[in-house]
């Protein structure tokens, strides 16, 4: 059953914090979704939420343009098979970023640029009460979509956005963020902090929520056990629910996933990556040395693919899975390797 529901001063309902009975595991959800009260919305909060629960998602936040209007309607339509997390769209004159996991009635301020030097207090105030902050589309091509703030300003960096701006849901736009996110990983992890990569669909319209969706390890179904989730970077990117992704780092008995570290004492590591949902497409693996290794999957989609290596030569791996047209399918945050 869902839990711990909030109530304003004002005495509204707004969506519980978490949902009991949901243990450890991993949990498909898209935090960057718009109804009618965000410009160039089309869907309700009850066509959302039925869309969420027909594709498989666990979780979604609502994050209007600027507003926390709406959050009180998302109550009747959070459940024990969906959790709803509060939050907003904050677009500044120069970028827009999410504010994920906010208290009713915090609506977060968006009128300034990177010249007004205010971002950062606007971002401490999300995060005191445990709130995650997300760049969003960073190269997102539209005055103000771009982000001037570096990446480290946040907690996280949405590298795929979806079609709302695009004919594909994966464009040109997406790759761009993901090679800037990728050629500062390496250097990142080696200075002991890395930006995750997080993947929403930025839905205003029928059909888009989900394409594409982060997939996450948490404790619980719950609105901090998720956002601890994605802040540490155990979580991957699918493009559809039909897409299973497993990348594991094993040696001496040891195993470490996605957003993990894994001690290896000096000792040869076998990378695994188990996928399923993408027929003939192919998948890679990437270092701080580039693109490692990349195979071709077999016309079912479904393959373990392994690779060998040690610490010394790699600091940590990622893999990507693209169709057979290089549009992306999945990707993942790195195993850190020591």
């Amino acid at each position: 059953m869902a839990e711990d529901r909030l109530r304003h001063p004002d005495g509204a309902a707004y969506p519980a914090r978490r949902v009991a009975g949901r243990g450890p595991g991993w949990y498909r959800g898209d935090v960057h979704l718009h109804t009618v009260r965000s410009a160039g919305g089309e869907l309700t909060p009850g066509q959302l939420a039925a869309a969420a629960r027909e594709i498989g998602l666990d979780f979604v936040a609502t994050t209007e343009h600027n507003t926390l209007a709406g959050h009180g309607d998302w109550s009747r339509y959070a459940g024990d098979d969906l959790l709803v997390i509060l939050g907003q769209e904050v677009t500044t004159h120069t970028g827009h970023w999410l504010a994920l996991g906010l208290e009713p009635g915090h609506q977060v301020e968006w009128r300034y640029g990177v010249r007004d030097d205010a971002i950062d207090r606007q971002l401490a105030r999300v995060r005191r009460p445990g709130g995650l902050c997300v760049a969003a589309h960073p190269y997102a091509p539209y005055e103000s979509g771009t982000l001037a703030y570096p990446y480290r300003c946040f907690d996280a960096v949405e590298v795929w956005n979806g079609q709302w701006r695009s004919d594909l849901p994966w464009n040109a736009d997406n790759e761009a963020a993901l090679a800037e996110w990728g050629r500062n990983l390496g250097h990142d992890i080696h200075r002991g902090r890395w930006w995750p990569a997080v993947g929403n669909s930025d839905a205003h319209l029928a059909g888009q929520l989900g394409t594409p969706h982060t997939v996450v390890h948490a404790e619980e179904l719950g609105v901090d056990a998720i956002l601890a989730g994605l802040r540490a970077g155990r979580s991957w990117i699918a493009g559809s629910a039909v897409v299973d992704l497993e990348l594991t780092a094993t040696t001496g008995g040891r195993a470490a996933g996605v957003g993990a570290r894994l001690d290896s004492d000096g000792e040869p590591i076998e990378v695994r990556v188990r996928v399923s949902g993408v027929p003939s497409g192919t998948v890679s693996l990437h270092t701080e040395r580039g693109t490692v290794l990349r195979e071709r999957l077999p016309a079912d989609g479904a393959d373990t693919i392994r690779w060998r290596t040690a610490a010394r030569d790699s600091g940590f791996v990622r893999a990507e899975v693209r169709h057979p047209d290089r549009q992306m399918a999945a990707l993942t945050n790195p195993v850190i390797l020591a």
